[in-house]
C-alpha cells in the first residue's frame, strides 16, 4: 500500500490547490490512503494556519471528499499540531479526527523553519540549538496528545548541522516517543528544502529502527505538485532500516500495513 499522511490545504495561508485537486492527483499517483493533515488553529502566528472558526468547515470539507471518492481511495481527517508551551488548545484535541502529528516549528518565539527568521542561526550555538529542538520534541511525545511526530529533525532545514552527534542529542527524545508509544514519519519536505534529505536523517533512521518505533509516510503537500514527492525514495529508506510495515489510523487506532 502507498500511505501519505501529511498534507495541507490553502486554509494554511501557505498551500495552494483545492481539496478535490489533491484528491484526484493522489489517485492519479496511485496513492491507497491519503492523510489530509492541515495546520490546526492556535493563538500565536495565525498567519500560518487555519482560525478556530474554519475546523467545522475544514473537517466536512474532508469528509465530503472521502464519501465521494471512498470507492477510489481511503481518505483521512487529521491535523498537524504546533506543540508550543501554553498555545497546545483543548478547542483542537477534542476534535474527532483519525490522527493527530505533533510537530516542533518553533523555539519560544523563534519561528526557525521560516526563511525570514534564518539569520538568527548566525547568532546562537548550532549544538544548543539543536539540543533544546529535541528537548522540546521530548516534551511533545511526554504530553501524550498525538500520534504521529512530525518532520522529527526539521531544525536541519537551512542545513545548520549540529557539531555533536545527532543520535546522542535526540536519544531522549527517541525514547520518549517510544514510551509514547507514537509513531514517526518519513517526510518528503526535506528533499525541497537546502537540507536536500527526507525527515529525519538516516543516522535518526538508524536510532528509530533499534528502538522499534513505528514509522509512516508524508508528503507534507503544499501543493499538487509535492503529493507522492520522492515517496518510492522514502519507502526504499524505510526497507534499508528493516522495514516492512508502515502505520495508517482511524478514529487514532494506529494499524501496521505492509508498504
Amino acid at each position: 500500500m502507498i500511505i501519505d499522511l501529511h498534507n495541507h490545504t490553502t486554509l494554511c495561508n501557505h498551500a495552494e490547490g483545492s481539496i478535490e485537486e489533491y484528491v484526484q492527483t493522489a489517485i492519479e499517483k496511485k496513492i491507497d490512503v491519503f492523510g489530509f493533515s492541515d495546520h490546526a488553529p492556535m493563538n500565536f502566528d495565525e498567519a500560518y494556519r487555519m482560525s478556530f472558526s474554519q475546523m467545522e468547515n475544514y473537517e466536512k470539507d474532508i469528509l465530503h471528499v472521502k464519501e465521494k471518492y471512498k470507492d477510489q481511495i481511503n481518505i483521512l481527517l487529521a491535523y498537524e499540531v504546533d506543540f508550543l508551551e501554553g498555545y497546545v488548545d483543548e478547542q483542537v484535541l477534542k476534535r474527532p479526527v483519525d490522527y493527530f502529528i505533533g510537530s516542533v516549528h518553533y523555539l519560544g518565539s523563534w519561528g526557525f523553519d521560516n526563511p525570514e527568521f534564518i539569520g538568527e542561526y548566525r547568532t546562537k550555538n548550532i549544538d544548543e540549538v539543536w539540543e533544546r529542538y529535541f528537548e522540546a520534541i521530548m516534551y511533545l511525545a511526554k504530553s501524550g496528545h498525538f500520534d504521529i511526530v512530525g518532520h522529527l529533525d526539521l531544525i536541519k532545514v537551512f542545513n545548520y548541522l549540529p557539531k555533536k552527534d545527532v543520535r546522542l542529542i535526540a536519544q531522549d527524545a527517541i525514547k520518549a516517543i517510544k514510551k509514547a508509544n507514537m509513531s514517526i514519519e518519513l517526510n518528503a519536505a526535506g528533499f525541497r528544502k537546502p537540507v536536500g534529505e527526507q525527515y529525519p536523517s538516516n543516522p535518526l533512521m538508524e536510532l528509530i529502527a533499534e528502538h522499534d518505533i513505528p514509522i509512516t509516510f508524508g508528503s507534507d503537500a503544499h501543493a499538487l505538485s509535492h503529493i507522492g514527492y520522492q515517496q518510492e525514495a522514502l519507502r526504499e529508506i524505510a526497507k534499508a532500516y528493516g522495514y516492512k510495515k508502515c502505520a495508517t489510523f482511524e478514529s487514532r487506532d494506529r494499524i501496521l500495513v505492509n508498504f
